[in-house]
């Protein structure tokens, strides 16, 4: 995430299950008290009405409509007003296109993606997207409640608490799994590789997003892991104080493990891989589709360390975003291999833009690229070294990514 303008571009969609301004915006003058509305009256207040060819026709005359004939089929329910009825309509107005991180959020929602970003929340600690018309997991947190449940990443969520996400959108999703830590919430999962979908009940808890570890493996303890849970505004410095760590250490031997790691603030990755990279050198380019300028982002040039060192990152399908740029930034300038599974594939810009004082909209502003050209978003990225692991591994506590990863580095 970066603050550009005013305005701040996640590289992740943090829902914290822990989850336009365009070129006109919607005004409408009532008719009568009773609930009739004036079609005559209605307007649409453009910054350029030259340019906005639409017709609002149809949507005045719906409007009409529901207000003329609408009634709710319980007595209990609380009268929708006309401002929420906005609201939707811009919520539907993002959702047309289709694109399952563009959002409108708003007042309510608005203020719980900010809780969210600050990481203040309580909930089961797992990062989600909308994937092929499905509620995809893309990452549990290590060590949170979702993770010690056995949740994994890319498990396709089709139920919770009994009732199906057919037709739930994120917020709505967001809405029934968050909650007061210690108590519980219920998922049904479609999980690859498994004949029947899993019941999976998680505890929620007050969640504080882990960082980062080090541990010294291997079979003469030659080989240095830095594990990397996210690209938080703090990861720079951490993977920093890491570095120095592993240069003490001794060691010859680099493991960067981005597992599960569902991305963050573009600037960490950016600075992070500047520790491998020379000065100048691309890292990532982001696409604006026509809609703006194309960027590239560039090594600062920290890399003291020159090629002396071998490296390998380890990846799998709860790897997006951020992650995606620095393993692709390293792979493409030869500077480490890729072991694992295939990476998630999220590699689009997302910009936070408010619409009122207390809504906003988080808009896809542009595609990533590595230095190489590949797409993110595509396929994600395809590992050096597959290796798949198993839920019989996992429960084992066998972990044949990171054994691959050491035999590759010895052997180099």
């Amino acid at each position: 995430m970066q603050e550009t303008d005013g305005s701040k571009k996640f590289s992740t969609i943090l829902l914290a299950l822990i989850l336009m301004v365009g070129s006109y915006s919607v005004g409408y003058s009532r008719g009568h008290t009773s609930g009739e509305i004036e079609g005559s009256t209605q307007h649409i207040l453009n910054r350029d009405p030259e340019a906005l060819s639409v017709d609002f026709a149809p949507f005045w005359k719906a409007w009409g409509i529901l207000e003329e004939k609408y009634v709710s089929t319980s007595t209990t329910t609380t009268e929708v007003t006309d401002q929420q009825k906005i609201w939707g309509s811009i919520a539907g107005l993002a959702s047309s296109l289709g694109d399952p991180y563009t959002v409108f959020f708003p007042p309510q929602e608005a203020k719980t993606f900010a809780e969210d970003i600050s990481g203040n929340f309580q909930g089961v600690g797992m990062e989600m997207t909308v994937r092929d018309g499905v509620l995809t997991v893309i990452a549990p947190l290590k060590g949170m409640p979702a993770d010690r449940a056995g949740i994994m990443a890319g498990d396709k969520v089709i139920g919770i608490d009994g009732e199906s996400t057919g037709n739930m959108t994120i917020d709505e999703a967001v809405s029934k799994i968050r909650g007061e830590g210690g108590t519980s919430v219920s998922f049904t999962i479609v999980r690859e590789g498994e004949d029947a979908p899993l019941e999976i009940r998680v505890t929620r808890a007050s969640i504080d997003i882990p960082t980062i570890d080090t541990k010294i493996v291997g079979p003469n303890n030659d080989v240095f892991v830095i594990e990397l849970y996210n690209f938080s505004a703090v990861s720079a410095n951490l993977f920093r104080s890491a570095l120095r760590e592993f240069l003490i250490s001794g060691r010859d031997n680099l493991v960067i493990d981005l597992r599960g790691n569902p991305g963050g603030y573009l600037e960490a990755a950016v600075d992070i891989a500047s520790w491998f990279l020379p000065q100048g050198t691309t890292i990532v380019v982001e696409d604006a589709g026509g809609k703006g300028e194309n960027k590239t982002y560039r090594s600062r040039g920290y890399n003291i360390f020159g090629d002396q060192y071998d490296i390998a990152i380890l990846i799998d399908g709860g790897s997006a975003s951020a992650s995606e740029i620095l393993a692709g930034a390293l792979r493409d300038h030869d500077r480490a291999v890729l072991v694992g599974s295939q990476t998630f594939g999220k590699g689009s810009v997302q910009e936070l833009v408010p619409v009122t004082v207390d809504t906003s909209l988080k808009v896809t502003v542009a595609r990533w690229f590595t230095p190489g050209g590949v797409s993110i978003s595509l396929d994600g990225l395809m590992p050096d070294y597959p290796v798949e692991m198993t839920q019989e591994d996992f429960e084992a506590g066998r972990d044949l990514q990171l054994d691959k990863a050491i035999e590759v580095l010895i052997a180099s």
